[in-house]
């Protein structure tokens, strides 16, 4: 958690590098507040823990009304906040602008993960690592909150063989056993592939997971049958990937595949609109 703390005080430095002109200038240092998070538009919310955590650490009280995964409506309260005013007045923005682009991404996977369970209970929707800058903890614990699969959290974690990759060594099938010599026995090989013939080769090799990547229904149903018909399919997870919104995501969940990856859910999500509210000045 402290690395967490630490990166929220590089965002505040970012907004507030020296001090607070207005506050500073209108707020005395000895007026505490009761604030309260407020939602403005109905939705889930994501990362409240962390930035209780957080507060805490500032120095201010916090109550979770609403905690991670709750759903709120427009007009409820999210959290309490009491403590300094000059803090709380400071850190609003940043305070807000993470909570809602968190929540916002929460409620964008869980809207993806019951509509996609509608026709295949057992596909997973899962996010990428196409996350933003010095957000990635953030976003991928909205995307575990929301329902979704966190997919790798960074390149330690699993061996994920792409296109470029393949371009550098030579071929499918030579990439796979070059990573399977020199893999931990706890670490998974999955490989991105365009076409069938690509995936037969991989699976062939030893991969475990096969990434079916800008390919569309169609294709990539063919490509399964292929697998099938090799003996290959249960050998294999598979995973669909890139060109994948909410308007064709259903298309690709009738398909006989495990995951359904967005790189979209972290980078477009729309945020979950909040405000902060001052309901009483404390002291004077």
């Amino acid at each position: 958690m402290e690395i967490v703390f630490r990166r929220f005080l590089d965002f505040i430095y970012e907004d507030n590098p020296f001090w607070d002109l207005t506050t500073e200038a209108l707020v005395s240092e000895n007026i505490n507040v009761k604030a309260a998070i407020v939602a403005r538009e109905d939705g889930l919310v994501a990362c409240v823990e962390d930035v209780a955590s957080i507060l805490r650490r500032l120095g201010l009280s916090v109550k979770i009304v609403v905690g991670d995964g709750g759903y709120v409506k427009k007009g409820d309260i999210v959290m309490e906040i009491t403590g300094n005013a000059r803090t709380v007045l400071s850190i609003e923005r940043t305070m807000l602008n993470l909570l809602m682009h968190c929540s916002g991404i929460a409620t964008t996977v869980r809207r993806l993960v019951n509509r996609v369970r509608e026709v295949n209970s057992r596909v997973r929707v899962a996010a990428t690592r196409k996350t933003l800058p010095g957000l990635r903890y953030f976003e991928k614990k909205a995307v575990l909150i929301g329902g979704g699969d966190t997919h790798r959290l960074s390149l330690s974690d699993a061996i994920l063989i792409k296109d470029n990759h393949i371009k550098i060594v030579g071929d499918v099938a030579k990439a796979v056993r070059i990573a399977r010599e020199k893999k931990s026995f706890i670490h998974e090989i999955e490989v991105e592939v365009t076409n069938a013939s690509d995936a037969i080769a991989a699976a062939e090799a030893g991969a475990n997971i096969i990434m079916f990547d800008n390919m569309t229904p169609e294709e990539v149903r063919r490509a399964i049958e292929e697998l099938r018909k090799r003996g290959l399919r249960d050998r294999v997870l598979i995973e669909v990937s890139g060109g994948i919104t909410e308007d064709n995501i259903i298309d690709y969940a009738k398909l006989d595949v495990d995951i359904i990856s967005c790189g979209w859910i972290t980078l477009s999500s729309k945020a979950l609109d909040m405000s902060l509210e001052i309901i009483e000045v404390l002291e004077k």
